[in-house]
């Protein structure tokens, strides 16, 4: 087909159809529905060409299926409509993961909605999957070159969220003391229950020239239960500049967020923090997060100190279906008391892969922990190996709206040498995400 034999710039014009058929569609040849189709856009009745796509994107051949969601998808880009465009060019790419054209035209809607780290995944995606060398240079330059364009937006994600230990609590009825064993009581132990998870992000850009803007964020996370005592909410603001250069992103940032845990203010952080993105080669992306921020906590003020955290991430496209990454960070926290001030370090791998209209991905992490000085109500100071493995699935074909079904499975262990600290947890988590 047209857009699989590979173009030199990515708003090339949409070729003419060869379908070299006699099918029957509707009483009419493809290729006079692909006809009919196009003097509908040329008259700008765009309402007649999207519903001739879209009924020659269920025909049984997928050569015929694939050439309409292309030309509905550049139809609807050209449209501006560019979470329908998004669709219908991931919709081909589930059929055809190899057609590079699709791949890269898909980049192109996401960094025209926002998101230039979905662009530069498509982008890594394409370039995995084998480019002409003419091809490979202007793509090249695209990515170089690719950042945001919106000037604001945002993103809001929903879940129900079914947990066997929503306050991550120890099972056991006793606490080991250096006084006597002391007796928890029923809700400082684990506790099941179904939360509401949610998330959400907003951001404006406010360009200041050709490759700086000043970028304001603001986020809240976190989930409500029915017990409403373990409702832990987090929201925080940044703002600084971003500032882009040839293969490279850098974002310094001052930062302030506050979290409230059953309902009650419990803890606020003020700050910094710097995000630096790099292109490495064709496949891979490195982003290092380095932060500073001094907590302050309302019920104990003997954990006021300063937390310093970095990391390295490496993401990488091993095909055009299948990627992952690995995560390498470290954190410091100080405190007023020496038993609640820990070191910690550990590291996260992620895979995941395209199954046709399904997303499959899986995750593994491990982080130890360490405390300065035993706290004077334990017997031992706190050390801690904690353990994670999460399992995903992203069912595209049953969209609505934009969004697909989402099922994601994790499975969670703390060893402490500390009683209140040792706990097990098991998480479903049934939601939405967009369907691109």
């Amino acid at each position: 087909m047209p857009f699989l034999t590979g173009v030199a710039l990515l708003a090339a014009p949409v070729p003419s159809v060869q379908t070299g058929e006699s099918r029957q569609i509707s009483g009419l040849h493809a290729a006079d529905l692909f006809a009919a189709a196009a003097r509908a856009e040329a008259a700008r009745a765009f309402a007649d060409a999207e519903t001739i796509y879209r009924a020659l994107a269920k025909d049984p051949d997928i050569e015929i299926r694939s050439e309409a969601r292309f030309r509905l998808g550049v139809m609807l880009e050209g449209e501006k409509r560019y979470r329908d465009a998004a669709i219908a060019f991931r919709a081909l790419l589930d059929e055809k993961p190899n057609a590079a054209r699709v791949r890269l035209e898909l980049a192109k809607v996401l960094a025209l909605m926002g998101d230039e780290g979905g662009a530069r995944r498509q982008i890594r995606q394409a370039q995995a999957g084998g480019l002409p060398p003419e091809v490979a240079i202007v793509v090249n330059q695209f990515a170089n070159a690719l950042r945001s364009a919106k000037p604001f937006g945002g993103s809001l994600e929903l879940s129900l969220a079914p947990d066997s230990n929503i306050n991550r609590a120890t099972s056991s009825a006793t606490l080991d003391t250096v006084i006597a064993p002391l007796t928890l009581s029923r809700d400082a132990r684990e506790q099941s229950g179904i939360g509401l998870k949610l998330g959400g992000q907003a951001y404006v850009r406010l360009p200041l020239g050709p490759r700086v803007t000043v970028l304001g964020r603001a986020s809240v996370g976190g989930t409500l239960y029915t017990k409403s005592q373990f409702d832990d909410i987090s929201t925080s603001l940044a703002a600084g500049p971003e500032v882009s250069f040839r293969k490279n992103r850098l974002r310094p940032a001052a930062t302030i967020g506050w979290r409230y845990y059953g309902g009650h203010f419990y803890a606020r952080t003020e700050g910094g923090e710097v995000n630096w993105m790099h292109v490495a080669g064709k496949r891979g992306q490195i982003e290092v997060d380095l932060s500073a921020a001094h907590a302050g906590y309302a019920l104990n003020p003997l954990q006021n100190g300063m937390i310093y955290d970095g990391s390295i991430a490496i993401e990488r496209a091993f095909t055009a279906k299948t990627g992952g990454s690995l995560t390498v960070s470290a954190d410091r926290q100080s405190a007023a008391d020496p038993g609640y001030a820990t070191t910690s370090g550990g590291a996260t791998a992620l895979l995941w892969r395209d199954l046709g209209s399904l997303t499959l991905y899986g995750s593994a992490s491990y982080r130890h922990l360490g405390s300065d000085a035993r706290l004077f109500l334990y017997p031992k100071s706190r050390t801690d190996d904690f353990y994670r493995v999460s399992l995903g699935i992203a069912f595209r074909k049953l969209q609505v709206a934009g969004l697909a079904p989402l099922a994601r499975l994790a499975w969670e262990r703390n060893v402490s040498t500390v009683g209140i600290y040792d706990y097990r947890r098991i998480a479903l988590e049934l939601g939405v995400t967009r369907a691109f």
